[in-house]
């Protein structure tokens, strides 16, 4: 899946020119990760939800890279770990990307690396939020298409061209108003769906169990957009989720490994931090996954597995035990 070429990581800093690094990685787990790799089909890309975390110093970064170089400059050596072949740009959730940023992210991986991008939550929240997510007003600009376009699609298309993998509609959750009535949130994204330009891969995911419908099914169909399954408290278990998309047309596995069901997000930040071992694995979580990542595979599709630090305590390491599982099943 990747060359074996050693890793570039770096120590320079955040206002400086990034310098490669020649250091010699944990060798045993390089190894490892590489062995596992290859026996992986190339269809299957596993990623985390960003990059820059000073906890994977070690892991992904050299030890002595310098922490606060990680947000510029750390995406060229993470993308050079065999495993990791897609990641997540979450901050594209709390502002739009612009495409410059966007074609310098696309300018430090290699061609077969794909990024999965969030919309903004200025076009899938329903109300705008000040700092802490304390609901401020009603979002004008809530699935405005023409916004949704200029803010997210025209940048995904252009700053990362062929490097574009998904993008995605994250809903957080809507409220009383919206869950009351499933259908019509799902015929007002159905239309949404309609007048975004073609091309990019679009997938969708809800935080609120109300809106899993058959209506949100036909929305997906027929405004051609994939579901997003997530593995998060608030939404059924993954099978379920998945016999409900079961029949949407054929398109990539877009899965997301968020939290454990015994807790929530600031709850886990705060046991988990810095993110620079597995505190509390979950076996069951990772059996579901693997699940349906193989029965995807060998039903053809491309699959994208993101993984959050949240989830057991160090993505990179849960998808190392995921890609262990893959390749044992």
């Amino acid at each position: 899946m990747k060359s074996s070429n050693q890793l570039d990581l770096f120590a320079g800093t955040p206002d400086a020119a990034p310098e490669p690094v020649s250091v010699e990685p944990a060798r045993n787990a390089w190894t490892q990760a590489r062995e596992l790799a290859c026996a992986l089909p190339d269809r299957l890309r596993l990623g985390t939800s960003s990059w820059s975390f000073p906890g994977w110093l070690g892991l992904i970064y050299a030890p002595t890279a310098n922490p606060r170089a990680l947000s510029r400059h750390g995406l060229h050596a993470y993308a050079q770990h065999p495993l990791l072949r897609t990641v997540g740009v979450d901050s594209a959730y709390h502002a739009p990307v612009p495409t410059e940023r966007l074609r310098a992210y696309a300018g430090q991986v290699p061609e077969d690396f794909r990024f999965l991008v969030k919309m903004p939550a200025a076009i899938t929240d329903t109300v705008v939020r000040a700092d802490g997510g304390r609901p401020i007003e009603a979002n004008p600009g809530f699935l405005d298409p023409g916004r949704a376009t200029e803010q997210s699609v025209r940048p995904f298309v252009e700053g990362l061209g062929m490097r574009g993998g998904v993008l995605l509609l994250q809903f957080p959750p809507l409220g009383e108003t919206i869950t009351a009535n499933p259908r019509r949130f799902a015929e007002d994204l159905y239309r949404f769906l309609r007048r975004l330009p073609t091309g990019p891969c679009y997938a969708v995911e809800v935080r609120d169990r109300e809106l899993l419908t058959r209506d949100l099914v036909e929305a997906l169909r027929h405004g051609g957009a994939q579901a997003a399954l997530s593995l998060h408290p608030r939404l059924p278990a993954l099978d379920r989720q998945q016999a409900l998309f079961a029949d949407l047309p054929p398109g990539p596995l877009v899965l997301r490994w968020m939290l454990r069901a015994n807790r929530g997000y600031t709850e886990a930040r705060t046991l988990y931090q810095p993110f620079d071992r597995l505190r509390e694995p979950d076996p069951t979580a990772r059996d579901q996954i693997a699940r349906l990542v193989s029965a995807a595979l060998s039903a053809g599709r491309e699959v994208y597995v993101i993984a959050n630090n949240k989830a057991e305590g160090c993505a990179p390491l849960s998808l190392s035990g995921l890609a262990e599982t893959l390749v044992e099943s």
